[in-house]
């Protein structure tokens, strides 16, 4: 190899290496999500008392607790990875050490769509925290002036980065349900869906320019709703199990959304708006357990008894349950609903292409 030849080949690598590096790969630069315990990654944990060593919370993954209620990584964890991000930091638990430019977790375990204020008025069981979406909308407010300094350097940011508020409105159906039969119910979907309508419309305001309104799981199917209606009615489960009711008014719920959000689009046909079919996603694994590898006679079962406690048991294997604790997935779940999401078919429209595949 002559001379000539060597420099030549030295000089095209460090070109395409320095086009490379310099070239961005990453579909968004940044997320910043809103929500409840489906997708807090520490902001409750950070602010109650610490939870102790011995409660099986982040056991699979993490190997300690994690902040997250489960045994390992979230939906919100396994689509950070997929775009090349980092896990997001806790807007309560954040530090300089951590870089709140590749986004931030606003969820808060607990929070309802509704204020405290609502509860008050109605004369309503309080929610367990007032971090609703509005403080959370609130937050996102405090720390913006940290993220981007001009309306035009807002603009540049918040057009590579993806917000996503939910899914929230789980603990609003639950609080309810101790006052109000499930039709009663179906009279606070207009609120709930207003509530997170104003704070869409509020981050378009911001910058936003993609976002995401998730809907509700199928909550009929959750081991914490068979302990909440204890009903041994057999004409109140579906064919798979199901309580029929409950998945009717979220099937109502994610109705309205959907409503709600096709205005939207119309209103703002500038920005991006992807609903998250979670109803649709989750329910599939209730349905056929043995083809996502979950044991059929296991599905309705939680895999973590006791969870928060000292005396907290846990399943021989989490990966073959589909419920960790009873209101909560377990990560297998959670990250074949992530797959779901990312790679399709229940995002409409899709997300933009992952960097990486959810293996």
């Amino acid at each position: 190899m002559n001379v000539f030849t060597l420099f030549l080949i030295t000089f095209t690598c460090g070109f395409l290496q320095n086009v490379v590096s310099n070239a961005n790969p990453l579909s968004y630069e940044a997320f910043f999500n809103f929500g409840d315990s489906i997708s807090d990654t520490g902001n409750a944990a950070s602010i109650l008392l610490p939870m102790p060593n011995p409660i099986p919370y982040g056991s699979s993954y993490f190997k300690h607790p994690s902040g997250r209620m489960s045994n390992g990584r979230l939906i919100i964890d396994f689509i950070a990875e997929a775009y090349g991000l980092p896990f997001l930091p806790a807007y309560e638990n954040k530090s300089i050490d951590q870089d709140i430019k590749k986004g931030v977790n606003f969820a808060f375990a607990g929070a309802t769509v509704l204020n405290v204020e609502y509860y008050v008025k109605n004369g309503l069981p309080l929610p367990d925290t007032n971090n609703s979406l509005s403080i959370q909308l609130g937050w996102f407010k405090n720390i913006k002036p940290l993220l981007c300094k001009s309306k035009e350097d807002c603009n540049i940011y918040f057009k590579k980065s993806l917000f996503i508020v939910g899914e929230i409105g789980g603990n609003d159906i639950m609080k309810h349900m101790k006052n109000k039969t499930v039709t009663e119910l179906r009279e606070i979907v207009p609120f709930m869906v207003e509530a997170i309508t104003n704070t869409t419309n509020v981050l378009f305001e911001e910058g936003a320019v993609e976002l995401v309104v998730p809907g509700n799981f199928p909550m009929g199917c959750s081991a914490v709703m068979f302990t909440l209606v204890n009903s041994n009615k057999k004409e109140d489960y579906d064919e798979f199990g199901c309580l029929i009711a409950y998945n009717n008014l979220v099937e109502y719920f994610n109705g309205q959304l959907k409503n709600s959000i096709e205005t939207l689009r119309q209103k703002h046909p500038e920005v991006k708006i992807i609903y998250f079919d979670y109803y649709n996603d989750a329910k599939r694994l209730y349905q056929t357990p043995q083809q996502y590898g979950f044991d059929k006679d296991a599905i309705f079962k939680a895999c973590c008894g006791g969870c928060g406690s000292l005396v907290a048991t846990v399943c021989s294997d989490p990966s073959k349950r589909i419920n960790w604790d009873g209101p909560h997935f377990t990560e297998a779940a959670y990250k074949l609903i992530a797959k779901g999401l990312v790679e399709g078919p229940f995002s409409n429209p899709s997300l933009k292409s992952p960097l990486f595949k959810i293996a």
